[in-house]
């Protein structure tokens, strides 16, 4: 069994499945945001890192969820979470300070209804209802995952296009202490 192939024939399914027009809606609510707030748990807050960084090195004032030097979040901020569940218990009280402040809030699921999407300015689904059936070799979520985090490259991807970044600009934002 090829299981690249299983995987990569997997991912275009869910990918083929997943509104696309939702990656200029999340890049706008990004470019009207003060600073925007990431988070995830588990392997979701994984893929939420990688989406942070990125964003960081076009630019943005990014701020994981949970780390000690985090901000308050505010009005006119943005929190983005990505859950495939939506209901997360941990990032759950995130969501409710995110909107009692008054801040935008955009989830990244597999679920278009969820207590997480219910309260969202924006739900993106990854997919669709059907889209995430048991897949031997694809355990736990992966499913969801990687086609996330490829949705959210491909956003990057659009964002540097839009914004004609450069590999030598988003380089020297690049961290210097590692």
């Amino acid at each position: 069994m090829d299981h690249q192939k299983l995987i990569l024939d997997r991912l275009t399914t869910i990918l083929s499945e997943t509104d696309a027009s939702n990656s200029a809606k999340l890049l706008k609510m990004v470019d009207e945001a003060g600073r925007i707030f990431i988070g995830g748990a588990g392997r979701s807050l994984l893929v939420s890192r990688f989406f942070a960084m990125r964003l960081v090195h076009a630019g943005y004032n990014v701020s994981m969820i949970g780390e000690v030097v985090t901000p308050a979040i505010k009005a006119g901020d943005l929190l983005i979470l990505v859950s495939g569940s939506g209901g997360t218990e941990t990032l759950l009280p995130f969501v409710k300070k995110a909107k009692s402040v008054g801040a935008k809030l955009a989830v990244v699921s597999m679920k278009k209804s969820s207590p997480m999407a219910d309260a969202a300015d924006l739900t993106i689904q990854i997919g669709n209802d059907n889209s995430f059936p048991l897949t031997k070799g694809m355990p736990m979520g992966s499913q969801f995952e990687l086609s996330t985090l490829l949705f959210l490259e491909a956003a990057i991807s659009e964002l540097i296009f839009a914004k004609g970044l450069t590999e030598e600009g988003m380089r020297a934002i690049h961290a210097n202490l590692e």
